[in-house]
C-alpha cells in the first residue's frame, strides 16, 4: 500500500513540476485562451477595455515601484511590468494568505512553473502585460514569490475602491 501511495505521489510532482515551473520565459510565452477563474481579488481581464495602465518596475534590490496602486471596482487595468534587474522576476496578484502558501510552496519547489492570468514572471532587461478586472473590493497584495526574494519584501499593494 505505501507503495502504491509513493508511486501516486512521484506521479503528480512529476506532472506538477511539467506544468508548473518557473523556467526563464514569460508566462505569456505559451499563446492560448486565458482561463477566467474568479478569485478573491478580480478576474482575469481583456484588453480591450483596458483604459488605463499602471507600469510597475521591479529589481534587484527586491522592491517594487510603486509598491501600492489603487483601483475602482470593475475596472480592468493593463499591469505594465517591468524588470529593471539582472535576475528573473514576477508579479502575482492575490490575498496575504494566497501568496503566503504559494511563497512556501516555491521554497519546497522552486523549479515550479505556472501560467496563471493573475501572474507575470518576465526575464532582465523584459516587460509583460497582465490584464485584470478588478471586480471585488479590499485591500490585496502583490509579490515576487521567486525563492528569497518574498523573503526579502518584494511586495506590494492594491486597494480596489468601490
Amino acid at each position: 500500500m505505501k507503495t502504491m501511495q509513493f508511486i501516486a505521489a512521484c506521479a503528480l510532482l512529476i506532472g506538477a513540476n511539467s506544468t508548473f515551473a518557473h523556467g526563464n520565459s514569460s508566462h505569456g510565452a505559451a499563446a492560448g485562451p486565458v482561463v477566467k477563474e474568479q478569485k478573491d481579488w478580480g478576474i482575469a481581464g481583456d484588453a480591450q477595455p483596458a483604459l488605463r495602465t499602471v507600469t510597475i518596475e521591479m529589481t534587484d534590490d527586491m522592491r517594487f515601484s510603486p509598491d501600492h496602486f489603487s483601483v475602482r471596482r470593475g475596472e480592468t487595468l493593463r499591469l505594465h511590468v517591468i524588470n529593471k534587474g539582472q535576475v528573473m522576476h514576477e508579479v502575482v496578484l492575490g490575498t496575504q494568505a494566497s501568496l503566503n502558501e504559494h511563497a512556501q510552496m516555491m521554497l519546497k519547489f522552486p523549479g515550479m512553473e505556472h501560467d496563471e492570468p493573475y501572474m507575470a514572471h518576465v526575464a532582465p532587461g523584459k516587460s509583460e502585460n497582465l490584464i485584470w478586472n478588478f471586480n471585488r473590493p479590499g485591500s490585496f497584495d502583490f509579490a515576487c514569490l521567486i525563492p528569497g526574494h518574498f523573503q526579502a519584501g518584494m511586495t506590494g499593494r492594491f486597494t480596489v475602491t468601490e
